[in-house]
C-alpha cells in the first residue's frame, strides 16, 4: 500500500489520531493504529492510564507532519464508512504503533492477526508481539499494575473560589478544544492525580464568533467576519498543546478568565497582531501592565490594516504637547485653558467622569472633587495633549478631550486614584481615549477597594457657605469681624466685574461680594443686548484671568449700602487694584485713595499707565490735566425753592395717599433706565405655578415641535432664554426674515433678546395672556431726572443693576400714568429698612450724583412740594454737589456745564 503524508491535528486516545491534509487543513480524517487498543478517556471516568496513553502519543505527533500507511479497513457500524488502520512513520523514522507498544501505552487487540493475509501485516504483528512481551517483562506503562487513575472533573462548582485559590499560580494545561478565537476548553493539571477540564476566556481580547447553532430555536447562526480565521489561528497553534494558564479572575457569567501562554509567549498578543481579535477594556484591571503589550499588538494590526481592521481609519495624530495655563475649573472633569497666543477654550479630561450628579452616593463628592482639581491646577502651567473629541450628545456640544500632565503626572489619574472620578467605559471602536486608559481602570479598582473618595461608605463633610452679602444687616455684622483681621485667606468663586468679586472664606464658612476700594473700573456688558463701557470687557477678562478661582487674601474696610464688602484683594501678595491701574483698566477714586494706606501705590500705578498710554489712557493728553488744575471752580445755587403762597407765606401741602406695594425688579433698560417690576401678590403666585407647569410641558418630547410658520410681530410665543436654557413666555417685537431671527420681550420679566426661530415654540393656549396677564410692569423712579450723556447713563445703569436688579423691594406708588400704558411712578425702598425718604433708592441715586431732582414738575408731582420726599431729595442733591460725588466729580456747586450734562 502507498505511503501518504499528513499533519496531525489532535489525538483522541493512545491509538487514534485526527489527520489533516497538508494542502487543505480543513480536510480531516480519523486514523487508528493497527492491531492495538488504548484505554479510553470518558466523561463518567477515565480508564486506568487513559490520560498517560494519550499524552504519550500527543507529545510525539500533535502539530507535526508524519507519514502514514493504511494496512486494513474496518467498516463502521453507524454509517457503513471504512475506518483506516495502519502505521505512522515519525520524522525521525520511528514507527507507531510499535513505539507505543514498546513503551507499554497500548495493548495488542485479542483478535489481532486473525484475518491478516499480507506479509507486511504479519511482519508488523510479529514485531508488536515481541515489543509487548518486553514491556510486560519490564512493567512499563499499562503493565505497571497499580496506579494510573486520575480524577478528572468537568465542572467547577465555585468558579469564584477557584479563581481566588489559583490566582497568580501558573497551572500547566492542555487545550482540548478551540471554540472561538478567544474561548478554549482547557484541561488544567492541578496535580498529577487531579485534573479539571473547563471553559477558559483568553484575557484581554475579544475574537469574532464562529458559525454555531442557536439552542433556543435550532437555527444556524453565521460566523462573524474573520471568526473562522481566528479559530483556525488558535487551533493551529494551541490545540492539544501544553500551555501555561494564569488565572486572573472570572467573567460576569462565572467563566474563568486567564492568560494563556504559548511556548513563544501570550497567545493573545499573536492573535491581536494578526488583526483577528480586539482588545477588551474590562479585562484591563486583571492584566495590569500586561495590557499595554496587547494594546501595542492591536495598534500594529491597525497600522497594517489587516484582519478586522482592514477598513480602519486612523485618528488624526495630535499636534503634540501644548504648554497651556489652566484658567478655570468648571467641574472635576472639565477645565478651561489658555495658551500664550490663543483664546481660552474648554477641554474635558480624557476617559474620566466627575462624580455623577444623578447618583445619590456620588453627587455629594462633586464639590470636594472640584476643589481637589482647583488646588492642583488653577493658574498652573501644564502640558496638554489632545486625545480626540467627545461627540455632541444630550444637549452638549462637541468637546475636545485631553490628557493634562502636571510635573510629569497625569491629573486624571490622580483624580481617579483619590476616588474623585470614575473611568468612562468606551465603545469598542472609540479611540478618542486616554493613552493611559489601562492605568485609569486599575486605579479605579484600587480606589474602590480602598474605599477612597466617592467609593467611601461615608458621605463627605458638607461645607455650607453663608452669604453675608445677602442683606446689609448680615454684611455689617460679618464686616465687624473681618475688619479686625488682616490678609484673610479666601478663594475667588466668581468674577462679576473687574472690581467686583464673589469670594469664599473657608475658615469662616463665609460667602461675600467684594468691591475693590479706591478705584473705578469700566463696566462690561451684562447680557447679549447690553453694551460695555470702553475697555470694560478687557478689564473684566483681565480680572478673570488673574483672579478666577485663585487663592487670594483680602482686607475688609467696610460695607456699601447693599451688603457688598469694600476692601482690597491681594493675588500672589500683590494688590490687584494696582495691577488693574497699571494696565490702564481702572481709574483711581481720588477721595478714597487719599485716605487709604495704599493710596501712594495706586496713584503711582495710574501714572504709569498714563505715561504708557495704556487702556483707558490710550489717548491721554497731559496738557489737558494741567489746564484743568489751573481752572478755578465757581458755584451757584441751582436748587429750586419750596412752593409758596402769593403773599410769601408757606402753604402746607395737601395730604398724600400712601400706596405701598412689595415688588421685585426684574429688568432695567440700559438706555432709558426704566424698570420692569413684578408686583408681589396673587399674580406672582400664579406665575410660579404657571412656570412650573410651563417647564414640565416643554420637557416632553411631544411638545418640541418648531413653529409651523415664521412668527409675526406681536405674537405670543414660548422662547428659550439663552442664559439658562429654560422656556418663558415672550412676545415678538420684530423679525429678521433673512437671518430667521426675532427680537422677543419676556413678558413676565421685561428683558429682551434676539433669538433664532429654532429657539421659539408655539405658546400653548393654557399658558397664553388670557390665562395669566403678563407680570412685568413698567416703572419709573419718581421725582428724579436722569442724565442724557452716555457715560453718566452707564454709571446710573451700573448702580441700579447692582443695587436693585433682582431684589425684592417696597415700592411707594406715587402715580399711575394711564396714558402711558399704566406706567408706575415709584419711590423704592429696601425691604429690610425703614421707609424713610433718606433710605430710598431715589434718594441714593441723587445722593450718588447719578441723577438730579426734577425741575419742571408735573401736576401730580407738585403735590409733593413741601413734603419730606422732595425736601430729602434736594438735600441729597445739594450734598452730592458739595462733595463732588458722581456726576459732580469735575464741577463745583452750580457748575452750569455739569448741570447741563445732567439734564
Amino acid at each position: 500500500m502507498s505511503i501518504n503524508q499528513a499533519m496531525v491535528k489532535s489525538v483522541v486516545s493512545g491509538d487514534t489520531l485526527i489527520l489533516t491534509s497538508t494542502k487543505n487543513p480543513h480536510q480531516e480524517r480519523t486514523f487508528c493504529l493497527a492491531f492495538v487498543n488504548a484505554p479510553r478517556m470518558k466523561r463518567e471516568g477515565d480508564e486506568p492510564y487513559a490520560f498517560e496513553s494519550r499524552d504519550f502519543l500527543r507529545k510525539l505527533v500533535v502539530g507535526k507532519v508524519v507519514q502514514f500507511q493504511v494496512i486494513y479497513n474496518i467498516p463502521l457500524s453507524s454509517n457503513g464508512q471504512l475506518r483506516d488502520y495502519g502505521i505512522v512513520i515519525l520524522q525521525d523514522g520511528r514507527i507507531l504503533p510499535r513505539l507505543a507498544v514498546a513503551e507499554g501505552w497500548v495493548k495488542l487487540r485479542d483478535e489481532a492477526g486473525k484475518n491478516t493475509e499480507s506479509d507486511t501485516a504479519k511482519s508488523l504483528l510479529e514485531k508488536l508481539r515481541s515489543a509487548e512481551a518486553e514491556a510486560k517483562a519490564d512493567s512499563r506503562g499499562l503493565w505497571a499494575g497499580k496506579g494510573g487513575r486520575i480524577e478528572s472533573k468537568y465542572e467547577i462548582s465555585d468558579p469564584k473560589a477557584f479563581a481566588e485559590e489559583w490566582k497568580g499560580k501558573p497551572i500547566e494545561g492542555i487545550v482540548e478544544r478551540v471554540l472561538t478565537g478567544d474561548r478554549l476548553i482547557v484541561r488544567l493539571k492541578l496535580s498529577p492525580a487531579e485534573h479539571v477540564q473547563t471553559l477558559v476566556l483568553i484575557a484581554g481580547i475579544r475574537a469574532p464568533s464562529t458559525k454555531r447553532t442557536n439552542t433556543s430555536d435550532g437555527k444556524e447562526q453565521e460566523a462573524e467576519p474573520f471568526g473562522e480565521e481566528a479559530q483556525f489561528f488558535i487551533e493551529h497553534r494551541l490545540l492539544q498543546r501544553g500551555v501555561s494558564v494564569n488565572i486572573l479572575g472570572i467573567s460576569p457569567q462565572n467563566t474563568l478568565v486567564a492568560s494563556v501562554m504559548h511556548p513563544n509567549g501570550s497567545i493573545a498578543e499573536f492573535v491581536l497582531r494578526e488583526g483577528l481579535a480586539r482588545c477588551v477594556d474590562h479585562h484591563s484591571t486583571m492584566l495590569g501592565p500586561d495590557m499595554a503589550k496587547l494594546r501595542e499588538a492591536e495598534k500594529h494590526a491597525k497600522s497594517k490594516k489587516i484582519g478586522l481592521f482592514q477598513g480602519h481609519v486612523p485618528t488624526k495624530a495630535s499636534a503634540g504637547d501644548a504648554e497651556v495655563t489652566v484658567t478655570r475649573v468648571q467641574t472635576a472633569d472639565t477645565i478651561y485653558v489658555r495658551s500664550r497666543t490663543g483664546p481660552e477654550k474648554r477641554v474635558n479630561l480624557s476617559s474620566i467622569r466627575q462624580p455623577k450628579p444623578s447618583d445619590p452616593k456620588q453627587a455629594p463628592f462633586q464639590t470636594e472633587a472640584k476643589e481637589f482639581l482647583r488646588k492642583k491646577l488653577i493658574g498652573k502651567h501644564v502640558k496638554m495633549t489632545i486625545d480626540g473629541k467627545k461627540a455632541a450628545s444630550d444637549g452638549y456640544e462637541e468637546r475636545e478631550v485631553a490628557t493634562i500632565m502636571q510635573n510629569g503626572k497625569n491629573v486624571a489619574l490622580q483624580l481617579v486614584e483619590s476616588g474623585y472620578a470614575s473611568v468612562i467605559r468606551h465603545r469598542r471602536d472609540d479611540d478618542d481615549r486616554s493613552p493611559q486608559y489601562d492605568d485609569l481602570l486599575a486605579a479605579e479598582v484600587a480606589a474602590q477597594e480602598e474605599k477612597k473618595g466617592m467609593w467611601s461608605e461615608k458621605p463627605p463633610a458638607t461645607k455650607a457657605y453663608v452669604d453675608y452679602s445677602e442683606s446689609l444687616q448680615k454684611a455689617k455684622v460679618q464686616a465687624s469681624v473681618l475688619q479686625r483681621q488682616k490678609k484673610v485667606p479666601a478663594v475667588v468663586d466668581f468674577v462679576k466685574g473687574a472690581s467686583r468679586f464673589t469670594v469664599l472664606i473657608p475658615r469662616e464658612n463665609a460667602k461675600l461680594t467684594l468691591v475693590l476700594s479706591c478705584i473705578r473700573a469700566p463696566r462690561s456688558a451684562r447680557s447679549a443686548t447690553d453694551t460695555s463701557e470702553p475697555f470694560g470687557q478687557e478689564a473684566h477678562d483681565f480680572a478673570s484671568r488673574k483672579c478666577m478661582q485663585r487663592d487670594v487674601e483680602i482686607d475688609i474696610e467696610g460695607t456699601d449700602k447693599v451688603g457688598g464688602f469694600i476692601g482690597t484683594l491681594f493675588i500672589n501678595r500683590e494688590n490687584f487694584s494696582k495691577l488693574l491701574l497699571e494696565e490702564g483698566l481702572a481709574t483711581v477714586h481720588a477721595y478714597s485713595a487719599e485716605q487709604s494706606p495704599h493710596g501712594a501705590e495706586l496713584f503711582a500705578a495710574e501714572k504709569k499707565a498714563k505715561d504708557a498710554r495704556k487702556g483707558l489712557w490710550h489717548d491721554y493728553d497731559p496738557s489737558a490735566d494741567a489746564a484743568e488744575e489751573e481752572e478755578e471752580p465757581t458755584s451757584t445755587p441751582t436748587n429750586g425753592t419750596a412752593a409758596t403762597a402769593t403773599n410769601g407765606t408757606s402753604t402746607p401741602p395737601p395730604p398724600r395717599k400712601l400706596d405701598y406695594r412689595e415688588a421685585v425688579v426684574t429688568h432695567i433698560d440700559p438706555l432709558t433706565l426704566r424698570l420692569k417690576v413684578q408686583l408681589i401678590g396673587t399674580g406672582t403666585g400664579a406665575l410660579e405655578e404657571l412656570m412650573s407647569k410651563f417647564r414640565t410641558f416643554h420637557l416632553s418630547a411631544a411638545n418640541k415641535a418648531p413653529l409651523p410658520n415664521p412668527p409675526k410681530a406681536g405674537d405670543y410665543v414660548a422662547a428659550r432664554f439663552s442664559e439658562d436654557g429654560s422656556w418663558y413666555r415672550a412676545r415678538v417685537r420684530r423679525n429678521d426674515r433673512e437671518a430667521k431671527t426675532s427680537e422677543v420681550v419676556y413678558v413676565d420679566y421685561g428683558n429682551e433678546e434676539k433669538l433664532p426661530w429654532s429657539e421659539l415654540r408655539t405658546l400653548a393656549p393654557q399658558f397664553d395672556a388670557r390665562t395669566l396677564k403678563p407680570q412685568a410692569q413698567e416703572a419709573v423712579l419718581a421725582y428724579v431726572q436722569w442724565p442724557t450723556a452716555k457715560e453718566y447713563v452707564a454709571d446710573a445703569y451700573a448702580y441700579l443693576n447692582e443695587h436693585v436688579n433682582g431684589r425684592e423691594m417696597v415700592a411707594s406708588v406715587e402715580y399711575t400714568d394711564a396714558k402711558d400704558n399704566g406706567v408706575l411712578y415709584v419711590v423704592l425702598f429696601s425691604k429690610d429698612l425703614e421707609r424713610a425718604v433718606t433710605e430710598s433708592v431715589n434718594a441714593d441715586v441723587v445722593g450718588e450724583g447719578l441723577a438730579v431732582v426734577k425741575r419742571a414738575l408735573r401736576g401730580w408731582e407738585r403735590q409733593a412740594e413741601g413734603t419730606e420726599v422732595l425736601k430729602g431729595l434736594r438735600e441729597k442733591e445739594a450734598r452730592a454737589k458739595e462733595e463732588r460725588v458722581g456726576g459732580w466729580e469735575y464741577g463745583e456747586f452750580g457748575d452750569d456745564e455739569v448741570v447741563d450734562k445732567l439734564r
